[in-house]
Parts: structure tokens; sequence; C-alpha cells
């Protein structure tokens, strides 16, 4: 097996409308792909990880990976804004704009999915596509709990809260067992401790409480870009049926299964190759579309639309328009695809991973 590079990390700083400095980091090359802020991270610790830096190394040899700690983690300042949707994707923004590269991929794990698909949907045309990992569309509190398990939720919270913040604590192998049931001694031992550098107790308390009151449900019609949803098949943090409600609420999203246990792929197991393959060539295969083809809002509506099969009419129903406005903007769309006609867009469409 070929030896992975050593990680070479850029550390630098943005600064949120509050003045809070949020933390971010870039290694690897080729498109840029940014990496939401999931639970605990940090961003100083990440090249030495047992479960991060084979990430970092790996697709390294795919993309330009951004990731930043949010406010309150690692090495980001907290402030007294509440956290949630808003807080997440203002952190988003920042570190976008600070990277300074658009179109942009994002990658959108777990609770950081709402944050990402937030940001495609306001900001349709700074991003190429959206990968998402292990994620929902609505977390427990809008899913109608029971009695026991809104009271399980709060003795999880109030455990956190207490506990938090020891080397080897209970408290955070509670989460580790959980998220990486597969994983091995060494990196078992590295989320807990990741964990416990990341934050404190009252802010990781905080974090999870705003993590089930996430509902990204009425922006999902917005989401006009390419979109791959992944989702290990025994997931038992989040349930691998979510992954296919949120791919199914997507309007042409691809939905892959990868063969974990774990919540996220770890190196040495099958899905982590799984993983890194599908993202690399995913983004591959859109920044060479965008290579003079940066589709606007409406192209990416049309390709969609043209993907599925549909004639003039149907789109034209769809979208409401006009039949010969539809039928001149595939006219110009045929011409910056290349093709000559219908079959042949179709066919174009499907490669670009629309429909």
């Amino acid at each position: 097996m070929t030896a992975l590079p050593a990680v070479h990390t850029q550390l630098r700083f943005a600064h949120l409308a509050s003045g809070t400095r949020i933390a971010w980091a870039s290694s690897g090359q080729g498109p840029t792909l940014v990496r939401a802020a999931h639970w605990m991270t940090h961003v100083q610790h990440d090249p030495e990880s047992p479960i991060w830096r084979p990430w970092l190394q790996r697709l390294g040899q795919e993309v330009q990976l951004v990731r930043y700690d949010e406010r309150g983690c690692g090495l980001s300042g907290p402030d007294d804004g509440p956290l949630g949707l808003a807080a997440a994707l203002e952190e988003l923004e920042v570190v976008v704009d600070a990277a300074g590269k658009r179109p942009v991929a994002l990658l959108g794990m777990s609770g950081a999915v709402a944050p990402v698909l937030a940001y495609a949907a306001r900001h349709p045309d700074r991003v190429s596509h959206l990968l998402l990992l292990g994620g929902y569309t609505h977390g427990l509190l809008h899913r109608q709990p029971s009695p026991e398990q809104l009271a399980l939720h709060e003795a999880i919270v109030q455990l956190i809260r207490l506990g938090w913040g020891q080397r080897d604590a209970a408290v955070q192998q509670f989460f580790t067992a959980q998220m990486i049931p597969n994983a091995t001694p060494e990196q078992a031992h590295a989320l807990n401790e990741q964990q416990r550098l990341s934050c404190s107790g009252e802010r990781a308390a905080a974090i999870l409480r705003a993590r089930v009151a996430l509902d990204v449900r009425g922006l999902l019609p917005l989401v006009r870009c390419p979109t791959l949803v992944m989702h290990c098949e025994g997931d038992g943090v989040v349930a691998v049926e979510r992954g296919r409600e949120l791919a199914a609420a997507i309007a042409g999203a691809r939905f892959e299964s990868l063969p974990s246990r774990n919540h996220i792929p770890l190196a040495g197991e099958p899905a982590f190759e799984r993983f890194c393959a599908l993202v690399g060539d995913f983004v591959r295969e859109r920044a060479g579309a965008g290579a003079g083809q940066a589709f606007t809002p409406r192209e990416r509506e049309l390709l969609g639309l043209v993907a599925q099969g549909l004639d003039n009419l149907q789109i034209a129903a769809r979208l409401g328009l006009a039949e010969k406005t539809v039928r001149n903007a595939l006219s110009r769309l045929y011409g910056t695809l290349g093709v000559e006609g219908r079959p042949q867009a179709i066919v174009r469409a499907r490669e670009l991973g629309f429909g």
C-alpha cells in the first residue's frame, strides 16, 4: 500500500459580526471542498489525530480541504449569541468568504448537514455541489418524540454538562462507543481526547441541544446543485433511513450507502476508501464540468429536468415558463454542453451528476 503524504496545514482566522474569531485551516490540493464544522472539532489537532490525519492525507490527494471550528470549540472563540442554524450558517459564510474560492463544494456531516443545505439554498451561485454524510433533515424535537425519548435526551444533556472534561471520562466514551463502535483502541482514545479538548461541558451540552432542534425541510426545495448523499449502513447515531429520507427530499440527489457500523468511515475499513473515492470522483467530475461551464441556477434546474427525461412541454410546466422560452434556453445549454440534441444532453447531464 502506498504511504500517504504528510499533512501540511495552513491555519488562519476569520471573524464573525460579533468580533469572535473562527479558526480555519486548509490542506491538500485540487478543487476546494469546505467541510462544515461538526461535533467537537479542533483543527490544530487534526493532523495528529489517528481519526482525522488519514482523512486529511487521503482527501488531500483529491481536493484542497478547508475545515474550521465552530464558535466555542477548538481554537474558535465563544460569544453570547444563541447556537442554532443561523449561527452555524454565519460561521460557514465567513469561512467560505475568507477562503476566497467560488464556487466551492461543501461537505456536511451529521449535524453539519443543516448549515450546508442552508448555505446552498441562500447562495446557489456560490456552491458547485454538495456532499452529505450521515445527515438528517430534522432533529429529535421535530419527530414527535415520546416522553421517554425526551427524558433520555435531557439526561444525556445533563450528563455532558456535569461530567465533561476529564481524561478518558466515561461521558466522552459514551459518545465514542455510539459514533465509532468498530474503532481501534487508538481511534477510540483519540475521539475521547478530541471531545475533551474541543470545548467545555456547558458548550457541548448547548451544541447537543441545538442539534436536536434543527429543521431544514423548508429549505430543501431551494437546493438546486448536484448532491451526493452518503450514509453508513449500520450507523447507530443517525439511522441509514434518515439518509435515504434526506436524499429523497433533494431534487436529483444521488444516494450511496457505505459498508460500516461507524457514524463516519475510519481508516482501515473498506468504507473509508469507498468514501474518499466517491468524494474525489464527484468533485473532480464537477470541477471538470465547471471549467468554462459555470452553470447558473436556471441552467442547473434545466439540467436536472433534462436528466429526468422530461420534454420541453413538461419542463415548461414544471418551471412556469413558455415552451418557446424553454426551447431557446435548452438550445443555448446544448451548446455549452457540446452536445447535438436531447439524447446526448440527457447522457451528459447525468454524467455531470444531475437528475
